[in-house]
């Protein structure tokens, strides 16, 4: 690893923190989520085998936000027929004005995830797919990428997804869990990763020797534990040292992530604004002013019918 003096050290939660190991030919990135991760889940309350799914996707757009260094939105989202029939996390690039950060939801069906007798992933989220949309606010063409749902969860689903994409070996850890505050019911979820890919160099050369060690880093990438990856009394360099160690890795200087949800009155007032009067009418409550929710951050805006006018 870099000496302490030459990049400062990761906070121990809400950032992602770039690596690579050079001399096989991978590159990752750890992300670790704590207050992003709650405020995300916070809106609406889960059960936890439903929350976990939720804190995952969370975790894995801020791994693939970051990594292609997007200045506009990327959505991961899966749509199945199960109780947990959607969730969607969207990761922001920064900008002049604010951070790059994360905002997730996530549907259930009450009844139907009752019903269930295990609440394994491929019960819970059913037969689907996983899309992921990129959105370059500048410039650019807004791309999507659609995979099958795997019934081995969101990281499998996603390593599906580069296989078939990109065409890159991935491999990927993602982990969520609540933690219960002394005084509070309410959960805080935390949500983390690790993402191991081989550089596109590295897989054009196939060389047989980088071909070896990415077998050899992937079996280690999957000896590490849930709680590794939550944990933000563990600092994330030491956690990539017991992991990698043998092998010269390297990290860059950590970027940090916050909630952010970028939901505006504005954008909702010029959508009610297509709307007829006795449309808008119908969705007024009694004192003539309209209240729309974001399913996100779960803010009330309140469009007044002078606004509409």
């Amino acid at each position: 690893m870099p000496d302490k003096m030459d990049i400062p050290p990761a906070p121990y939660g809400d950032f992602v923190l770039p690596f690579d190991i050079a001399k096989a030919g991978v590159r990752g990135r750890m992300v670790r989520l704590d207050a992003a991760s709650a405020r995300a889940l916070g809106a609406h309350a889960l059960p936890e085998p439903a929350a976990r799914v939720a804190g995952e996707v969370v975790a894995l757009g801020a791994l693939l936000g970051t990594a292609l260094k997007l200045d506009g939105r990327l959505t991961v989202q899966t749509k199945g027929d199960g109780p947990l029939d959607l969730v969607t996390a969207d990761y922001y690039g920064a900008d002049e004005n604010r951070h790059r950060g994360v905002r997730g939801y996530a549907r259930l069906n009450a009844e139907r995830f009752a019903a269930l007798e295990v609440p394994a992933f491929d019960k819970l989220a059913g037969k689907g797919a996983l899309a992921i949309t990129i959105e370059p606010k500048v410039g650019g063409k807004t791309y999507q990428g659609i995979t099958e749902l795997s019934d081995k969860g969101i990281a499998a689903s996603a390593e599906t997804y580069f296989a078939q994409s990109e065409q890159l070996p991935t491999v990927i850890k993602l982990a969520a869990a609540p933690l219960y505050v002394a005084g509070d019911k309410t959960p805080h979820w935390r949500a983390g990763g690790i993402m191991l890919q081989m550089t596109p160099e590295s897989a054009k050369q196939g060389i047989e020797s980088k071909s070896d060690d990415w077998d050899r880093l992937s079996l280690l990438l999957n000896t590490v534990e849930d709680l590794e990856l939550v944990d933000t009394s563990l600092a994330p360099e030491t956690l990539l040292w017991r992991l990698f160690h043998e092998d010269e890795v390297r990290v860059q200087p950590p970027e940090p992530v916050i909630f952010r949800c970028d939901c505006n009155a504005d954008r909702i007032t010029t959508v009610l604004q297509s709307y007829s009067a006795d449309d808008r009418a119908g969705l007024a409550d009694p004192d003539g002013v309209i209240r729309a929710k974001c399913e996100f951050c779960a803010k009330v805006h309140e469009i007044g019918p002078e606004s509409l006018a």
